[in-house]
């Protein structure tokens, strides 16, 4: 029975230190290359982006080098979709991490998930100047197209 216990007890103690090391790691993967979190008591521009089945409209924005964006998000598809603003190759890597873990819950001011016919918002500023991708990296949904661009001037 002592034995059992051990196994039962090294396990649940492995399954925990797995979880904790996935969520550190995902916690660690934003950076906000793209900017920062925008200031709730700044003016923003509104852009409404629509999530459907593997694609964003608009999928190309432009802005300009300080400005701050309200993103107004709503997955108008049948499935989840997510929005997560970042480069190219930090989403190309959190999207390998998301195939590892396709449950991983998002809780960063760059990116959010939303279940079909939810919406929510990201208030952003961009502060650096370059072309930054938004996409879904749900397993398989940044593989078949579901990427987008913003470009700041």
């Amino acid at each position: 029975m002592t034995k059992i216990r051990k196994h039962v007890g090294c396990g649940v103690l492995l399954a925990a230190m797995v979880y904790a090391a996935a969520a550190v790691a995902h916690e660690k993967h934003g950076g906000y290359s793209a900017g920062e979190p925008g200031d709730p008591k700044k003016p923003a521009r509104e852009i409404v982006v629509l999530m459907n089945e593997m694609d964003y409209t608009p999928a190309t924005i432009e802005v300009k080098r300080g400005e701050q964006v309200r993103f107004v998000v709503r997955n108008v598809g049948t499935e989840a979709h997510e929005f997560l603003l970042a480069t190219t190759a930090e989403n190309l890597k959190h999207s390998e991490a998301m195939k590892k873990n396709p449950d991983m819950e998002h809780d960063e001011p760059n990116g959010l998930r939303l279940d079909p016919k939810k919406s929510g918002e990201i208030l952003w500023k961009f502060t650096k100047a370059g072309t930054f991708e938004y996409s879904c990296l749900i397993p398989d949904h940044r593989d078949y197209g579901m990427t987008g661009h913003v470009t700041v001037r």
